[in-house]
């Protein structure tokens, strides 16, 4: 079912100066969905959810809310007032847990009988109910963030911005408010923008995915579309496609691409799923975690790239471990610790590397050679 769209943002430019940090030509938000903006320190994501949520002045561009031009001043301050934004630092005031949550509904004249209770509520719904009495000052990180998303729920935005909310949290705290961030997102329906660098923050709350570098944005689309089907060399390192190979194809037909791989097409064969011409030269990117590893070449397995390898390095992942490899051409892949331990891996060990020819995505025809 198609979400109907509530903020429509188009030829945004924002400068500072004479220096442009923000172009991005269209960017939509559909009712009920969180975007997560995804990208390195410094992308822009933080000045385009500004801009969205029209706390900064555009250099160029509009903005429609609910399908009206946000063209006047008073019209602006009209759609302020149906969002609002949570920063990575909760900026509290120096009072009670309770007065905190209930400034915003205070400010907007909503009388006590009506705002007591819903503090109460949203207190509990995020889990510091029993510190509402307590000095804003005495809360921890993570205390301090549920007040302040207690605060911004307890509003009733039709739009609500996350700007890192997680960032400056420790693991245990970081891991509960997801959970929780996450389960009220879901409840509520509620429309959301989220500013994340981490991808397993986006993966856990986002429904579709932005991709943003140098106040641009690259890819749009679902999380398993961006995620599995980069359009960009940037895009697909971001997200984790770790494995990036270029060559020339060397055979075409049914569906199915030979990529000769190395300078002049003279290395290894990758199959790969694909429409190309002979002869072109084509980006392809590998997950790690499409990547299987074995101490011989599984003759039973459906996988139609299999390479003999060694061991350059093993990375701790969370639960998992990368493994990099020297196949003739880097590989990488992620094991669990069981894997590790019985397949023995260390650096220098000789290991076979497979991956399907649906694994193998390409990524980009043109523009190789000075971008890869």
């Amino acid at each position: 079912m198609s979400r109907a769209t509530v903020l429509e943002a188009r030829n945004l430019q924002v400068h500072r100066g004479q220096v442009q940090v923000l172009d991005v030509p269209a960017l939509d938000l559909r009712a009920g969905e969180v975007l997560a903006l995804m990208g390195p320190n410094g992308a822009g994501k933080s000045t385009l959810m500004l801009a969205l949520a029209g706390l900064l002045p555009l250099s160029r561009g509009s903005l429609r809310f609910k399908g009206a031009e946000l063209g006047s001043r008073p019209e602006r301050e009209a759609y302020r007032r149906r969002m609002t934004m949570v920063f990575q630092d909760p900026l509290l005031f120096d009072t009670t847990v309770a007065q905190n949550i209930a400034a915003g509904l205070k400010l907007r004249g909503i009388p006590a009988a009506v705002r007591e209770p819903a503090v109460r509520a949203w207190a509990q719904r995020l889990g510091i109910g029993h510190l509402l009495g307590r000095p804003a000052r005495q809360l921890s990180g993570g205390e301090a963030q549920r007040t302040a998303l207690a605060r911004a729920f307890a509003l009733g935005p039709e739009i609500l911005f996350l700007d890192e909310p997680f960032a400056s949290l420790d693991a245990p705290a970081r891991e509960g408010l997801l959970d929780d961030l996450g389960r009220i997102l879901a409840e509520t329906g509620s429309t959301a923008v989220l500013s994340t660098h981490d991808q397993a923050e986006a993966a856990r709350l986002g429904h579709r995915l932005a991709v943003m570098r140098d106040g641009r944005v690259l890819q749009t689309g679902g999380l398993r579309e961006v995620m599995n089907h980069p359009e960009d060399p940037f895009v697909a390192a971001f997200v984790g496609m770790e494995t990036l190979l270029k060559g020339q194809v060397a055979a075409s037909g049914e569906g199915l691409l030979t990529l000769r791989l190395g300078k002049g097409g003279d290395g290894h064969e990758v199959l790969a799923v694909g429409e190309a011409r002979p002869g072109q030269t084509i980006l392809v990117g590998i997950r790690p975690e499409h990547v299987a590893l074995s101490l011989q070449t599984d003759k039973s397995s459906s996988a139609r790239n299999a390479f003999p390898g060694t061991v350059t390095k093993v990375v701790p992942r969370g639960p998992f471990f990368k493994v990099e490899l020297d196949c003739g051409f880097f590989l990488a892949a992620y094991v669990t610790a069981q894997s590790l331990a019985e397949l023995g891996l260390a650096p220098g060990g000789a290991i076979v590397a497979s991956f399907k020819a649906t694994a193998a995505h390409l990524i980009r025809r043109e523009g190789l050679d000075s971008e890869v």
